[in-house]
């Protein structure tokens, strides 16, 4: 189970995450709706570390100050000051907003380095999984990331996440910019990997309609503020939410 208590991120003077508190259990796909700068980004650096690499590159070149409070625990450990690449040790793993593949490197090669923690069998294992979760990249091994669609680039960061064995899956708006049927490729698959594999999964969305199918938990956000939480059932119940976030 990952738990994030009242956390509060600072950039300067702006407030970006004000007393946000999400719990994901075991097992669950949690979703985090909101806007263009709700807080949905900080949020998933803050979750997987990638928070304190922006801070300490930010002081190093004398730029703003970011200032960090509140609590993350995994399984009941508090991981709140793991570097981004402990928490990667212990299965916290984030596929970035935009993709962030590696471009001139092939598919078979973006997977592998995604595989840093795995050892031979796994890896040989973790790619015949993802490979099978999304066939189209079979017909690509070989070519440069930076070729492929943008929704082979989603479905190949994704695999990437994968390979590196992870308990909780950050996903931060999976779905930007790809067409619906992508979109539904893409769904379909996280589902996928939740019900084979058990991973629990945090995924971010400004649109939640494509995803409120699959989810056992929602948030919502504004402006750095959880203003709304429940199943998607009641989430649904809410004619505001509905409008705004779903498109019904």
């Amino acid at each position: 189970m990952l738990q994030a208590n009242e956390l509060m991120v600072f950039y300067e003077n702006m407030l970006a995450l004000n007393n946000v508190s999400i719990t994901a259990e075991n097992g669950q796909i949690v979703g985090i709706f909101g806007s263009n700068s709700a807080g949905k980004s900080t949020l998933m650096y803050t979750l997987s570390g990638i928070i304190l690499d922006i801070r300490k590159k930010e002081e190093m070149r004398g730029g703003e100050r970011i200032s960090l409070f509140g609590s993350i625990m995994l399984d009941g450990q508090d991981i709140s000051s793991l570097k981004p690449h402990l928490r990667a040790k212990q299965g916290v793993i984030l596929c970035p907003e935009r993709r962030r593949i590696f471009p001139e490197s092939s598919v078979m090669e973006n997977l592998k380095i995604g595989a840093y923690l795995a050892n031979k069998q796994e890896t040989k294992e973790n790619i015949d999984y993802v490979l099978n979760l999304f066939p189209r990249l079979k017909d690509h091994l070989t070519r440069q990331g930076g070729f492929l669609s943008g929704g082979e680039q989603q479905m190949l960061a994704i695999g990437r996440a994968l390979m590196a064995k992870p308990r909780v899956l950050l996903l931060d708006e999976p779905l930007l910019g790809l067409s619906p049927a992508y979109q539904k490729i893409v769904v379909n698959g996280a589902k996928a990997i939740r019900d084979a594999k058990g991973i629990t999964i945090i995924i971010t969305e400004q649109y939640a309609r494509p995803v409120i199918p699959i989810i056992d938990y929602g948030y919502i956000l504004e402006n750095g503020s959880n203003v709304l939480s429940g199943t998607k059932e009641e989430l649904l119940d809410n004619p505001d939410v509905k409008s705004a976030y779903f498109g019904v």
